[in-house]
């Protein structure tokens, strides 16, 4: 069922619920890196769930504005660009992504985590002022923060689809 069969209020709530869930998901487990001051986090799992069950939209918001929450309680300066970049991320995954096809989800991971990893290679060059070398450091890191995301996201967001009930998932 797409946005627009669905009730308002469900997506609002939608929305509310992922937003939190990624939140927590970006800050209950985080992998520092030290030659930035950045971390490693299991958040793009729950973006990727949100926007492979419920599309860009819900996947768009709950990944810019749940993932810019958990940066502004850990890492504020890169608030502003984590909400753009993640929701980009989501909103992509989630628009790619037809709800069936476990070929388009795969392509929907790959599309969005790219986006992420390029993403924050260029903020993390324009705000630390270094060039890319800093940010450069990051890659790799990142890279393992969409595969993760990837390996824990996709299955079980299949495996959702067949659990959850049709006015919920896209």
């Amino acid at each position: 069922m797409s946005i627009k069969e669905r009730p308002l209020t469900l997506n609002l709530s939608l929305i509310a619920v992922f937003a939190t869930l990624v939140t927590v998901s970006t800050l209950i487990i985080q992998i520092p890196v030290p030659a930035t001051g950045g971390y490693i986090n299991v958040g793009d799992a729950t973006i990727l769930i949100s926007a492979l069950l419920f599309g860009p939209i819900i996947g768009g918001v709950a990944g810019g504005v749940g993932s810019a929450v958990a940066d502004i309680i850990s890492y504020p300066v890169f608030a502003p660009y984590t909400l753009v970049i993640k929701g980009i991320e989501g909103f992509i995954s989630g628009y790619i992504s037809d709800g069936k096809s476990a070929v388009k989800d795969l392509l929907a991971w790959i599309s969005g985590s790219a986006i992420m990893v390029l993403g924050y290679f260029i903020a993390e060059a324009y705000v630390m002022g270094l060039g890319p070398f800093p940010a450069a450091v990051e890659v790799p890191g990142n890279i393992f923060q969409a595969v993760l995301g990837g390996i824990v996201g996709i299955p079980l967001s299949r495996v959702l689809r067949t659990r959850l009930p049709s006015i919920l998932t896209s």
